[in-house]
């Protein structure tokens, strides 16, 4: 059952593997709990530990970069710079030996991709857009190094090139020569009706039919910290140490071993204090993060480079560029009938990351609702731009947007309240689990864990004052102004596999370490992570300590992104925190003479259960699991050498159990969960200079069992924060040359604090039956559907209708001048 209050107390969730079970009590005050963040003390008074903080005398590398979208390179001269003072070295592509010089790695490969194509570290033959990699510089510092890549010249022959998703999909050039039609992926998934029609049969048969565009424009994660590496190679025992700014140490770790032909073992990987990630930072590995330390081992020197701004908007990677082609068929209540939906995907000039986007924004374009018959088919395209990987909500925007604007036009249509429409084709709390039919991101069943839909809908109606808005719009047109409310709804998929890890140890002085694989770039793990620790082993949160993205202390992981962290590493680490709680009881059990089973963990103390005097910290107990406590003078250890311990002497560590009190444990899950929310906002549209203000915007939000509530919802804040900039501002505007012509803060425009409004949140809880916690991911919600809502709520304003996005106050006036036009005509 949804739980809409936040809770006083958490029991654990279900039970599941590594569950004390047997009646044992666990401490449970601080999981639910609006914990301060515990990271934000040192990050907000300057003591942070970025990238760019670290290795002050390393050498430099910079890059000259390709001006051009589209050219061959004919020759590289780098003879004027070679009496560059302070320069150490300049590599091209014929200098990278072996693996290094082989295509960067195709991260997640999908028989769908058939033409999957990825760049080289450094450009071979031909550069396939502006900002791709050409020849690294290494110098003493950063001025030498951009002065040396001043006076390299590169000789180009200009191709060509593809710009704009429909340009590409014409295929009179060609992004890579030997892909067809500059098609790198295609694939169509449909799900019958319960009848078995297909989505055009039922579209045919419906007694309404609707067909439409949308389109959405590309856009980029802006993190305040730039990518960066740093890398340090021991040539006493061979081995590296490479610290980047990265949403994935372990894998950068791998890929680093392997394309440098170095034992795992041999290698370190540490992301130190991330500046954000919001998904360009899951990419892996950057051109530069095997460049560096492969320059650091050949030189035998420390070496650096951290990314400039320029280099971020024209290097890393985009996000968000799509069009996409609807048919829907419905009947007299807006039910959805039939839908299908044709999308085009600008993926850019490379793949390395797969069709993840795409597959995100056909399967999550559902939505919370019952779709009568779906048919999707996407075509992933190559252009002569930045590559394409996940940016914060990673295509769902896209999809939300697609299908709530769907369902406005469909209430128009009718002449119905747009909630109803929604409500009326809502999956019900009693149909979970719910299988829409078709396969995930993960390549396991699109299934929903749990939600409650239609309460969601009641309590953001409720707090947005829908019914009576109507009045309110008319007050506000008697004074001249111009208001309007909508709507939106999504699903999230989170908590995606294929699994994390963590590791708990109880160390002598009683405090308690854990430590995960997967990074942190702002999210709070280092607070929500000690909440889940210090409940489930019962001790106060400020004895625990958490470390994320150091290799040094755990080595396998996957990374930070799909709002999975609480899921997999939250749960990994409770589990791991399940193993040694264990153990400590059966340790303090054997000390006290108790039953396991009478002891409880309170304040950091074993005791029995209303025997409070009857007790051993866990500092003792972390002693007496290590057999090597023992200290016997010279008496007893003779007599022990003859006659053994005795039963009071021998360590109360089993046999096949490892002495220490620490555990790891790794979570798996057996497919993803799914949280949902619901959006509603107000917005004011200027009659004469057509400025949009967003005047209220209010969340209803379900990720399952809150661990940090306030966390949660700075999560939304940020979230809401950046689904306004791409709503209304920003936007990746190239020209036909693929030239960025607003590769710039100047220019990319973003909203300030002054144009983000007061979030107002509720939350409801529909606890997640697929983990122990009981918990759903949370990081992206908020961004999902603000396009949607604000198109929406533009559209209910002003009587015109948006059907792309973002809108600029140029573009509102440019389609009242147009819907005038068209009326006189």
């Amino acid at each position: 059952m949804p739980v809409h209050r936040l809770p006083e107390h958490h029991q654990g969730g279900p039970p599941g593997r590594g569950d004390p079970g047997g009646g044992v009590r666990v401490t449970t005050k601080l999981f639910g709990e609006p914990v301060r963040r515990r990271e934000d003390a040192r990050l907000i008074t300057g003591q942070g530990r970025f990238l760019d903080d670290l290795g002050a005398n390393a050498l430099a590398a910079a890059f000259v970069r390709s001006p051009h979208a589209h050219a061959r390179i004919r020759d590289v001269d780098v003879s004027a710079a070679l009496d560059v003072e302070g320069l150490v070295a300049i590599y091209t592509w014929e200098d990278l030996p072996g693996l290094i010089a082989e295509p960067l790695p195709l991260l997640i490969p999908h028989p769908a991709l058939t033409h999957g194509r990825t760049g080289h570290a450094l450009a071979r033959d031909v550069v396939r857009h502006v900002g791709e990699p050409v020849v690294m510089v290494v110098a003493a510092d950063r001025y030498v190094a951009e002065d040396a890549c001043a006076l390299i010249e590169v000789d180009y022959e200009l191709l060509k090139p593809v710009v704009g998703v429909e340009e590409a999909a014409e295929a009179v050039n060609l992004v890579h020569a030997d892909v067809p039609g500059n098609i790198g992926a295609h694939l169509v998934q449909e799900v019958h009706s319960a009848a078995g029609t297909s989505a055009r049969e039922a579209i045919e048969a419906a007694p309404h039919t609707l067909a439409f565009r949308l389109d959405i424009e590309r856009s980029a994660s802006m993190p305040l910290e730039g990518r960066g590496v740093y890398a340090r190679w021991d040539a006493d025992d061979e081995s590296l140490r490479v610290y980047s700014s990265t949403q994935t140490s372990t894998s950068v770790r791998m890929a680093v071993a392997a394309k440098l032909g170095l034992a795992l073992p041999k290698v370190e990987v540490i992301a130190p204090d991330v500046g954000g990630g919001f998904g360009v930072k899951i990419v892996h590995p950057w051109p530069e993060e095997i460049l560096v330390p492969w320059a650091a081992r050949l030189l035998g020197r420390e070496v650096k480079w951290t990314e400039d701004r320029r280099e971020h908007f024209i290097s890393s990677a985009h996000e968000r560029a799509q069009v996409h082609h609807v048919r829907v068929g419905f009947d007299d209540d807006g039910r959805v009938l039939g839908l299908d939906v044709n999308i085009l995907h600008d993926h850019g000039a490379y793949t390395p990351y797969g069709i993840i986007v795409p597959i995100i924004t056909s399967t999550q374009l559902v939505g919370p609702y019952k779709i009568g018959a779906y048919r999707v088919e996407f075509t992933s395209i190559y252009t002569n731009t930045v590559q394409v990987t996940p940016y914060r909500g990673a295509g769902r925007p896209q999809g939300v947007f697609c299908m709530e604007r769907t369902m406005d036009r469909i209430a128009a249509h009718l002449g119905r309240d747009r909630t109803e429409v929604r409500a009326a084709n809502f999956i019900q709390p009693g149909e979970f689990p719910y299988d829409q039919g078709m396969t995930f991101q993960d390549g396991r069943p699109l299934i929903y864990d749990s939600g409650d839909y239609p309460e969601s809908l009641r309590m953001l109606k409720e707090l947005i004052g829908w019914d009576s808005f109507p009045a309110t719009k008319a007050e506000a047109a008697a004074e001249g102004r111009t208001i309007g409310i909508g709507v939106g709804c999504y699903v999230e998929g989170t908590g995606v596999g294929p699994y994390e890890g963590g590791h708990v140890q109880i160390t002598s002085d009683g405090r308690v370490h854990v430590s995960t694989g997967l990074t942190s770039q702002g999210q709070g793990h280092e607070t929500v992570f000690a909440q889940i620790a210090a409940t489930e082993l019962g001790v106060p949160i400020e004895r625990v300590s958490v470390v994320t993205g150091d290799t040094r202390r755990f080595g396998y992981a996957v990374g930070t992104f799909a709002s999975r962290a609480a899921v997999m590493s939250g749960n990994a680490i409770a589990l791991a925190c399940r193993k040694v709680r264990d153990k400590a009881l059966k340790v303090a059990a054997d000390a006290l003479e108790a039953d396991p089973r009478d002891l409880e963990i309170t304040d950091g103390v074993v005791h029995v259960a209303g025997a409070p005097s009857a007790s051993i910290p866990l500092a003792t107990v972390a002693v007496l699991s290590n057999p090597l406590r023992y200290a016997f003078d010279q008496e007893a250890q003779r007599a022990t050498q003859f006659a053994g311990p005795s039963s009071d002497d021998r360590p109360p560590v089993e046999d096949g159990e490892e002495p220490g009190m620490e555990g790891r444990d790794y979570y798996s899950p057996i497919r993803s969960t799914f949280a949902s929310g619901m959006h509603a906002a107000i917005v004011e549209t200027d009659p004469l200079t057509a400025e949009i203000k967003i005047l209220r915007y209010v969340v209803v939000h379900d990720c399952g069992k809150l661990i940090n509530p306030m966390i949660v919802e700075g999560q939304i804040h940020g979230g809401v924060g950046q689904g306004v900039g791409g709503a209304l501002y920003e936007k990746m505007a190239y020209d036909e040359h693929g030239q960025l012509l607003n590769a710039s803060f100047m220019d990319f425009l973003m909203p300030y604090a002054t144009e983000v409004p007061r979030i107002e949140t509720a939350h409801l809880e529909t606890p997640s039956p697929l983990n122990p916690l009981g918990v759903k991911g949370a990081g992206e919600a908020g961004v999902i559907p603000v396009s949607a809502v604000v198109a929406a709520a533009i559209e209910d304003a002003e009587g015109i209708t948006i059907d792309r996005m973002p809108i600029s106050p140029s573009d509102l006036y440019s389609l009242r001048t147009d819907t005038r036009l068209r009326k006189i005509q």
